[in-house]
């Protein structure tokens, strides 16, 4: 039977228990098969956890006495009416500020563009780099089938960069799940134990076309950019230098498509 594709609205209704069993059990399925997406949903969770907790005592304090219906309606028997009104909203509006400030931390919006880019290329580069078992999902010699899948899921002709003259040959690719939907990522080594990822998605209206830029988090270190729409992330513990090289070589080849 052929089942519905997991969609990011299912894989949120899952971490809220939102869907039907039928759905929910066709969710975990995907997750058993996909655990770089079920680590994600992990994380999901927890940060719901953690945002119930944080405001579970908030939830649980009593409604304030001025905020009583009886009260208000009773306050404002005795006051001129236009008072009573400016009195209410005026509590209205500092419980919504306070509300608000209670929520900020918990619910600031994830980053964007470039910075979101570099940000899902580091951690692809931290989850699988490291992995001398199956770092890529196709290996190099099935680069034709890799391109047709990703190239498909991606919904536009992709590209695998040659980055032989810059001392890297590639060892495969996959696709990963990203917040802003799916992304390609090809994995490189230099036959020295040094890995490189180059992780490219649609950029989905935020900083579409965009200069090369350093990032760095930890010891992973590189450059994101996007050209018409198309974003990319080149990262790797190499020197900036060096990866500033094979980024615009990069770049050259994705301009060539």
């Amino acid at each position: 039977m052929n089942h519905r594709p997991i969609t990011e609205d299912d894989l949120h209704a899952y971490v809220d228990q939102a869907l039907a069993p039928e759905r929910r059990g066709e969710v975990a399925a995907y997750l058993d098969d996909h655990p770089e997406v079920a680590e994600r949903i992990t994380a999901f969770a927890g940060q719901r956890d953690l945002l119930r907790a944080a405001l579970a005592p908030v939830a649980e304090e009593p409604l304030p006495a001025a905020l009583n219906l009886a009260h208000i309606i009773e306050s404002r028997r005795r006051r001129p009416s236009r008072f009573g009104w400016a009195i209410a909203a005026m509590l209205l509006l500092s419980i919504g500020g306070a509300g608000g400030w209670i929520m900020h931390g918990a619910l600031q919006t994830s980053p964007g563009g470039l910075v979101a880019l570099a940000q899902e290329a580091t951690a692809s580069y931290d989850v699988y780099a490291p992995d001398h078992v199956r770092p890529v999902e196709m290996r190099a010699s099935d680069t034709a089938q890799l391109v047709q899948w990703v190239s498909g899921r991606l919904h536009q002709p992709v590209k695998v960069p040659d980055l032989a003259t810059s001392g890297y040959r590639l060892m495969g690719g996959r696709l990963v799940a990203t917040t802003h939907g799916p992304a390609a990522m090809f994995m490189y080594d230099d036959d020295h134990g040094s890995r490189i990822v180059v992780l490219t998605r649609p950029m989905n209206g935020t900083d579409e076309d965009a200069p090369m830029t350093p990032q760095a988090k930890g010891d992973v270190a590189g450059f994101a950019w996007a050209d018409s729409g198309i974003g990319y992330s080149l990262v790797g513990q190499a020197p900036a230098e060096s990866l500033r090289a094979v980024a615009n070589e990069v770049r050259k080849q994705a301009r060539a498509i």
